[in-house]
């Protein structure tokens, strides 16, 4: 074969690579890539994102930048990734408050949809959640809770890190499921919520295990009822609220990578085989385990159908509870 020929057979080989996709999956990242996240730094879904950055840069070779843009809710983080190229080179950290209860809060503000603008990549962790007292404290348990709120509906007190915060919407849907009522007193973020707690401002708090780690050691805080579906590990002492009876209770906050829509699809591909292997890295796991938090390794057919339920539920309670965003 001559020269000429050679060449034309390589540039023809080429086209063909251009055209299947299998070049541009090649040289996925082009640069640094920003992971775009509407959460404040060093929040919990914060350290999560971090680690998982920390891996995505050395399995590709490049950079991942965390960009923390907290502002409005998680609004202003939305409108910045919707404006961003849909290349891939920005991608989308986002929480269950953000995809699934942001929209139906602020319906007004919130300018994308949520389940179809932004496509799964894969679940990272999921922050353990736990109904939290005083040391001092009467109630020893959901039951008790209960019963004081129905003979004072108007005396018990919860804490939150605002309106539509994790912590407000996990209370608000245990008062959807049984009925109470409790005072909500809106703090300016989840830590000061928790020193709320800690310290018996308030009566009860719905409390990521992160935010009570430091009230642990010495008893501060005591836990009564565990949010999810099975006892945690680590606290195997504390029922469930669902084992206490309040039937089908399962808040958890979870957090996860999602790509734009009009992202190409060997980039979606890609990204997702490779953040499938790092989140089911025991090393990985092992790391959020010590962050405080649970490994949540959920593949990118898994997380749509949660972002689908949650989305469903959400618009219920809310709507029940008439709870409006700002």
């Amino acid at each position: 074969m001559q020269r000429r020929d050679i060449i034309r057979a390589t540039l023809a080989g080429m086209g063909t690579l251009v055209g299947s996709g299998t070049l541009w999956a090649q040289k996925y990242p082009s640069g640094t890539v920003t992971i775009v996240l509407p959460l404040q730094a060093g929040s919990a879904s914060d350290v999560a994102v971090r680690h998982m950055a920390e891996r995505l840069a050395s399995r590709f070779g490049s950079g991942f930048v965390v960009e923390n843009v907290a502002a409005a809710a998680g609004v202003v983080g939305l409108d910045r990734l919707s404006r961003a190229k849909p290349d891939g080179q920005t991608i989308a950290a986002l929480n269950n408050s953000i995809t699934t209860i942001l929209p139906h809060l602020q319906p007004q503000n919130v300018k994308v949809d949520t389940r179809r603008d932004f496509l799964p990549v894969t679940g990272i962790a999921n922050i353990p959640t736990f109904f939290a007292v005083p040391r001092n404290s009467p109630i020893r348990n959901i039951q008790d809770l209960l019963e004081h709120a129905r003979k004072e509906p108007d005396r018990i007190t919860y804490s939150s890190g605002g309106v539509g915060s994790p912590q407000h919407l996990a209370t608000e849907m245990l008062k959807s499921y049984t009925g109470i009522k409790l005072v909500h007193v809106p703090y300016r973020g989840a830590s000061q919520a928790a020193l709320a707690a800690a310290s018996g401002e308030v009566s009860l708090m719905s409390m990521a295990l992160s935010l009570a780690q430091p009230f642990l050691p010495d008893g501060r805080v005591r836990f009564i009822g565990y949010c999810g579906a099975e006892r945690h590990p680590q606290f195997p002492q504390v029922p469930t609220l669902q084992e206490q009876g309040v039937a089908k209770y399962d808040y958890s906050s979870w957090i996860g990578l999602f790509l734009h829509k009009d992202a190409p699809a060997e980039v979606l591909a890609t990204l997702r085989k490779a953040s499938e292997a790092i989140v089911n890295d025991p090393a990985l796991q092992a790391q959020i385990q010590r962050s405080g938090m649970d490994p949540w390794p959920r593949n990118a057919e898994q997380l749509a159908r949660i972002v689908a339920e949650d989305y469903a539920r959400w618009q219920t309670i809310i709507k029940e509870a008439g709870i409006q965003g700002s």
